[in-house]
């Protein structure tokens, strides 16, 4: 897809609802539940937050793995996780399945840099990727990622493509 082409597949992901929502020629085809940041909304490096804004999918990541295949630095590890995996390394923080790693598009809100420091989606590795199933869909627990099912982020894997447009709003 070229920059003057317009996408038919878009996504919106609602930080209030913890919602992601796949529209298609301006028609909404799926909505799911997801899991936005703990620390809540922001775009400042380090800040543990989820950002605001147009963005695009930058990368899609795993298209041949397993359900449940652990991604360590967007490689898969060869793990399929499970419950006793879980128990192993409680501290890590799982990403699962699918990667579409995100891409902001507006300088200084989500792109590059501002007075605070950087600000760029892309440089913070904030991906759209699956979670463990233990972890609960509707509740901010992410560390700026969007988190959903691994089911879910398998079928929204096959329906975006890289330069698919994402908008995160806050409500």
């Amino acid at each position: 897809m070229t920059n003057n082409e317009i996408s038919d597949v878009q996504l919106v992901i609602n930080i209030a609802q913890q919602t992601l929502t796949l529209y298609q020629y301006d028609k909404e085809v799926a909505h799911y539940a997801v899991s936005t940041a703990k620390n809540g909304i922001g775009s400042q490096q380090d800040s543990g937050c989820t950002p605001l804004g147009k963005h695009v999918i930058a990368a899609k990541i795993g298209a041949r793995e397993p359900m449940n295949a652990v991604f360590v630095g967007r490689v898969p590890t060869g793990e399929v996780y499970s419950a006793e995996l879980g128990k192993l390394h409680p501290k890590r923080d799982w990403i699962l399945s699918r990667i579409l790693w995100l891409r902001g598009v507006e300088e200084g809100l989500n792109k590059g840099s501002n007075a605070q420091g950087g600000c760029d989606t892309y440089q913070r590795y904030i991906y759209i990727h699956g979670t463990p199933d233990s972890e609960p869909m509707g509740v901010p627990r992410s560390h700026g990622c969007i988190r959903m099912r691994s089911e879910d982020i398998m079928e929204l894997f096959e329906q975006v493509t890289e330069g698919s447009p994402v908008t995160i709003v806050a409500h």
